[in-house]
């Protein structure tokens, strides 16, 4: 079986066309004996940050569909520790998480981007070695390069 780990990227095949996943490409966050955490990299969302009642002082920022799972929650990527605290490295430089506040001023004085920031909706989640029996029945190939 293929050495699955941190920072690779997953695309699906023909096998997920019909599903939430079809013509998806996924960056995986996380990946050990307990399961693997990633998001759809290629999927907007179709609304804006500051369309969200909660986020309506934000400037527009891009939300992605980062997956099926938890769907009620946002999740932030982000290369920017500097600006953002709280967040764990998880890796490539990128940290899952951290201080919204200091998120949303970050993107309002437009101190960033979304090339350092990105906004999910959902992530994607796998239990023990249910991410290697979907490589195994064809559903998913390893990608190189980003989406």
């Amino acid at each position: 079986m293929r050495d699955l780990k941190a920072g690779m990227y997953i695309k699906s095949t023909e096998a997920l066309i019909g599903s939430f996943f079809e013509h998806t490409t996924i960056l995986l966050l996380q990946h050990n004996e307990k399961g693997s955490l990633g998001f759809v990299t290629n999927k907007p969302f179709g609304r804006s940050l500051h369309e969200l009642n909660e986020f309506s002082h934000s400037n527009p920022f891009l939300l992605m569909d980062g997956g099926p799972v938890d769907r009620e929650h946002l999740f932030v990527l982000h290369k920017r520790p500097d600006l953002i605290e709280g967040g764990e490295l998880m890796t490539n430089g990128l940290y899952l998480g951290g201080n919204m506040e200091q998120v949303i001023k970050a993107i309002n004085t437009q101190a960033t981007n979304e090339q350092e920031i990105q906004i999910y909706i959902g992530y994607c989640g796998w239990d023990e070695e249910e991410l290697e029996a979907e490589f195994e029945e064809g559903s998913w190939v390893l990608r190189n390069g980003q989406s």
